[in-house]
């Protein structure tokens, strides 16, 4: 990290994104909060997850081939700004249900633009070698905002009122884009292309179809999105429904998130890098499925909180290798779309898991919903290691790989 934070690109990524984190870990805390404040039902929290998600399947399709269109950062740029305001209008307002679900709706329009273009500009300032670094980098940052946030966030709410969480993350968003602003990169020009951004969307799904690392991944993606849409909106009422823990102890449970997820990269590095590799994801995917199951038996507050660091861990390893497989063995050229095809199954599947789990919930108790989701987790971690074969069977493949030359 010292190395790569000499480095004024990446330097200035990895603070705008730590900064934007600070305030999102602020807003993500105050939203469940509120919605289940406003409703009093596991539905009505669904329902502000379910607005930030149909953004990305509305969105999902023309944001890929933008983001491999455009410069990267000046869509980065354009996406905190827009997203800067909307956080502005809800720390004014925010005692309606119906604005607060359409405000989560644009911050999540403006994320649908801003992942995929960070996701892929990160292999144009760091070395390929230096990749899984970098991603950890970033991840590290973000939860240890989270640490420190979420407990504050979870106070605050409840001393202050929302609006102050609301405007802290309308804050990050205009300091996040101030240091965006000044960032230089060694990104190719984007080619000119006359074909239709559907005729660029049906490139990077053929690529993700034909290729066996992508397909196993896009499988076990499914599967594991189908549990963590409602088990992480839902946690709220597990805190207060099964562990009777206030708004205090719902920041804790975030914060016992964010200390696995920080304690996770610290895990990666010391394995040898031939394991960074899609195995991570999958078994990460198995780890959080346990987890998912002790969350629905335990009662005690520490208990959860023990369970809900090994859930970290295997949040954050596995999302820094599968972020670090697409950068090394996609090419550039396809980053985004793949990046925006990946978000697209992930987000759609978590709208199923929450239509389901909300009703799950109120009828069934939510028990049966960490039940469920622990073996979905499961079934995904199966899944990915079945699809995806010898371990051997994988390789980065990002100066050479094209979408109809190769099938790992």
């Amino acid at each position: 990290m010292p190395v790569l934070l000499a480095g004024s690109a990446y330097r200035r990524l990895w603070a705008a994104r730590t900064v934007s984190q600070c305030g999102d870990v602020a807003q993500f805390t105050a939203l469940a909060l509120l919605a289940f404040h406003l409703t009093g039902s596991g539905l009505g929290v669904s329902g502000v997850v379910i607005a930030e998600i149909a953004p990305v399947l509305l969105l999902a399709p023309l944001a890929g081939p933008l983001v491999d269109r455009l410069p990267r950062v000046t869509v980065m740029v354009g996406a905190d700004l827009a997203r800067m305001v909307l956080a502005a209008v809800l720390a004014v307002w925010h005692r309606d249900i119906a604005l607060v679900y359409a405000v989560a709706f644009g911050l999540s329009a403006g994320s649908v633009f801003f992942n995929p273009a960070a996701g892929s500009l990160l292999p144009a300032l760091v070395t390929d070698d230096e990749l899984v670094a970098a991603n950890s980098g970033i991840w590290s940052a973000a939860v240890l905002s989270q640490i420190l946030v979420a407990p504050l966030a979870g106070l605050l709410t409840a001393t202050a009122g929302y609006g102050w969480a609301f405007a802290a993350n309308a804050a990050s968003f205009a300091i996040s884009a101030i240091m965006l602003r000044g960032l230089r990169t060694s990104e190719a020009p984007r080619p000119v292309t006359t074909i239709s951004i559907w005729a660029q969307d049906r490139e990077a799904l053929h690529l993700v179809a034909r290729d066996r690392l992508l397909r196993a991944l896009a499988v076990a993606q499914t599967l594991a999105a189908l549990s963590a849409g409602a088990t992480s909106a839902l946690l709220v009422v597990l805190a207060a429904h099964r562990l009777h823990a206030s708004g205090g102890g719902y920041g804790l449970l975030l914060a016992a998130i964010a200390v696995g997820a920080f304690t996770g990269p610290l895990l990666l590095a010391r394995l040898p890098a031939r394991t960074h590799g899609p195995m991570i994801v999958f078994a990460a995917f198995g780890l959080r499925s346990l987890v998912d199951l002790v969350l629905a038996t335990v009662i005690a507050l520490p208990a959860a909180l023990g369970a809900l660091v090994c859930y970290g861990i295997g949040t954050s390893t596995g999302n820094i290798a599968f972020a670090t497989v697409i950068q090394s063995h996609v090419p550039d050229r396809l980053r985004g779309r793949v990046f925006s095809a990946f978000d697209l199954i992930w987000q759609s599947m978590r709208l199923t898991s929450l239509l389901i789990g909300g009703l799950l919930a109120d009828a069934a108790g939510i028990r049966a919903v960490y039940y469920l989701g622990g073996a979905l987790l499961a079934a995904a971690a199966l899944a990915g290691l079945t699809l995806l074969g010898v371990p051997g069977n994988w390789r980065p493949a990002r100066a050479s790989h094209s979408p109809a030359s190769h099938d790992h």
